[in-house]
């Protein structure tokens, strides 16, 4: 009996002893897994010991570090965006509503100090308001309408502002857009009514220089006419007359001629020797047919 006893103790140590050891491998396992670490791409990690923020900010890849005694948080340093919605007032007192989107990043050198004074929760803490106080800095300088027409100003002015005040926390801003201006309906209907008016003096305006050209045009054509009469008229000659009357002539010898003292009405003469020798009155219904007919009466006569 004190044999099997002594096996069963002799049993027991070995049990304890390899228990024992699979704790102390499990310890130093954990050990070893919490003193390392890994940043991310893109990112930057925080040192805190016992709560403490350490000037030291480590970069992407492995790091050691104190097991339960060093905790490392991790910064994203890559871009982001923020689009925060704004109203402010104009210069000239109007209602602007407006959207700004922001690109912006933490610069992993200030990492620490971002985390250690403003925490990880920035943006709502330093880039919103900082983007409505800007907003509304600017907007205050310029009218209504200079919003509109001096936009990339205006934008310019806002960047370079907004910079000034988030560039301290260790933000750097990258890209500043200016989504939208948003107005009152009464100001977009008296832009509409401006822009109509301008329209509307500009037609007028070039139906006016129309006008000028398409008379100076009847001017230059009236003097050129009159400048061709003119030298019509002086190539004139009487013979160039007496060939122009020669080809209007109808063939028709004239009714009336006078020799500057008393007019002779042939056809008046024709009608009384018509009326004499008794040969009935021919209605003529054109000048051509007068001399055929009397004519023909006299060679009548003759015979008789």
């Amino acid at each position: 009996m004190s044999n099997d006893s002594n096996v069963i103790e002799v049993g027991g140590k070995k049990v304890g002893r390899v228990i024992g050891t699979v704790i102390v491998v499990l310890v130093l396992v954990i050990i070893a897994a919490n003193a390392f670490t890994t940043v991310d791409a893109g990112h930057s990690g925080v040192v805190k010991t016992f709560g403490k923020v350490s000037e030291t900010v480590l970069t992407e890849g492995l790091h050691f570090k104190i097991p339960f005694i060093q905790e490392i948080v991790k910064i994203d340093n890559r871009v982001k965006v923020a689009e925060v919605a704004c109203t402010s007032a104009s210069k000239d007192l109007q209602n602007v509503s407006s959207t700004i989107a922001l690109n912006y990043n933490v610069r992993s050198s200030a990492s620490a100090e971002i985390y250690r004074n403003v925490g990880p929760d920035y943006e709502a803490i330093i880039i919103n308001p900082a983007i409505q106080e800007c907003v509304k800095a600017v907007t205050a300088k310029f009218t209504a309408e200079e919003l509109i027409t001096n936009r990339q100003s205006v934008g310019d002015e806002m960047m370079a502002l907004l910079g000034e005040k988030i560039s301290p926390f260790g933000l750097e801003l990258k890209i500043f857009n200016i989504i939208s201006f948003d107005f009152s309906a009464e100001f977009n209907a008296a832009i509409e009514a401006k822009q109509t008016a301008q329209q509307n003096a500009l037609k007028a305006q070039q139906d006016l220089q129309r006008i000028k050209v398409e008379a100076q045009q009847k001017v230059e054509q009236a003097k050129a006419e009159a400048e061709a009469y003119r030298l019509k008229s002086q190539e004139i000659t009487p013979q160039m007359l007496q060939m122009e009357y020669i080809n209007k002539w109808n063939g028709q010898l004239p009714m009336v001629v006078s020799d500057g003292t008393s007019l002779f009405d042939f056809t008046s003469m024709l009608e009384q020797q018509q009326n004499t020798s008794g040969t009935p009155t021919v209605q003529q219904s054109a000048p051509v047919s007068k001399p055929v007919v009397v004519q023909s009466s006299a060679a009548d006569e003759e015979d008789e």
